[in-house]
């Protein structure tokens, strides 16, 4: 009988030992276990995402974020069901896809990152000389974009430009290279900037506007025949030494590459003296949604981190204290054009396109 209660009660004891074991592990999974959050974003921001570090500071507070890209105009041709959120690059498709998917209220806007146009040293040299261009650092400037739209007005060649011709690579209609405005945020809003100062300082409100500014427009755009559809195939293509000589960027995807170590010698940073900030607009489309929003906006480590891939968190002045030579520490010097209209933008695109 002794031997028989023996028995029985190392079992028990046994079994109370696995069943704490499980208990614990089961504690520990809840205390690290994250909800996964489903968004589509703009391709600009994929490396954020991917980065370890955010993934880390986003599970320290519990999410996990799966993110696929598209272009921000083009999301809102997506099927966006089951998802928790978009984060198109500025506030215009944001605004057209809350009101397609029902989301009231102001919509979050964490970070920014202005646009700006990455020059080969020799280009921006010579755009200086013409007086398209003033260069204030070895590798940083400002485009000036009234003589930019005169001369694109014009057709005018490199060839045209005092000291362009001891360089063989600047030949042809002087242009920069933007994506395609009815897909990608950063084309759009170039278009809108051009726009703007096409139209004498004034937004382009109305058919009247639209009519006047849009043959310059096309002129900008079809003389660039093929379009990038997103921002980070073209700036890669620029940095590898392919393609155009003046390319339209964010000034986030430079201060990333500076970030990793990179200094290119050939690399001049022009920043357009009329443009329009790239606002990045969170439409959250769940609570997981409206939660994560808030944490990019608001969580310290968070914020560090966007300034590590160049973005500028709303309500900071972010220092580039090791890039002065390239970038801005603050943005003097910049005016800022209103966007028009979606619908506006959108037919302005289409023109554009022709």
């Amino acid at each position: 009988m002794r031997r028989i209660v023996g028995i029985v009660l190392a079992v028990l004891l046994v079994g109370g030992v696995v069943a704490a074991v499980v208990a614990g592990r089961e504690a520990d999974d809840k205390g690290t276990a994250t909800k996964t959050v489903l968004g589509v974003i703009g391709s600009e921001k994929a490396e954020f995402f991917e980065d370890p570090d955010v993934v880390k500071a986003l599970a320290a507070k519990g999410y996990t974020v799966k993110a696929e890209t598209s272009g921000s105009w083009a999301m809102e041709g997506l099927d966006l069901d089951g998802y928790d959120f978009a984060f198109p690059s500025s506030q215009a498709p944001a605004t057209e896809l809350a009101a397609k998917h029902g989301v009231r209220g102001t919509l979050p806007r964490p970070f920014y990152s202005p646009l700006v146009v990455v020059a080969h040293k020799n280009a921006a040299e010579v755009l200086a000389r013409n007086g398209l261009a003033t260069l204030d650092a070895e590798h940083r400037g400002t485009l000036r974009m009234a003589a930019y739209v005169d001369a694109a007005r014009a057709d005018r060649t490199w060839q045209q430009l005092k000291g362009a011709g001891k360089y063989g690579e600047l030949t042809g209609t002087l242009y920069l290279s933007s994506t395609d405005p009815e897909t990608s945020n950063s084309g759009a809003l170039y278009l809108a900037a051009a726009s703007y100062v096409a139209n004498g300082g004034k937004v382009v409100a109305g058919a009247a506007d639209i009519a006047r500014t849009a043959p310059l427009l096309h002129k900008l755009v079809s003389v660039q025949g093929a379009q990038q559809s997103s921002t980070d195939a073209a700036f890669r293509d620029f940095v590898s030494g392919a393609g155009n000589p003046l390319v339209l960027v964010y000034e986030s995807q430079v201060a990333a590459l500076l970030e990793a170590g990179q200094r290119p010698d050939d690399l001049v940073v022009l920043y357009p003296d009329t443009t329009v900030d790239s606002d990045h607009t969170v439409v959250p489309l769940t609570e997981n949604g409206q939660v994560l929003a808030g944490l990019l906006a608001t969580e310290p480590r968070l914020r560090e981190l966007e300034v590590r891939h160049g973005f500028r968190p709303q309500g900071r002045t972010t220092e580039f204290a090791s890039a002065t030579t390239y970038l801005k520490q603050e943005l003097t010097g910049v005016r800022q054009a209103p966007v028009p209209t979606s619908a506006v933008l959108h037919e302005l695109a289409r023109r554009a396109r022709g």
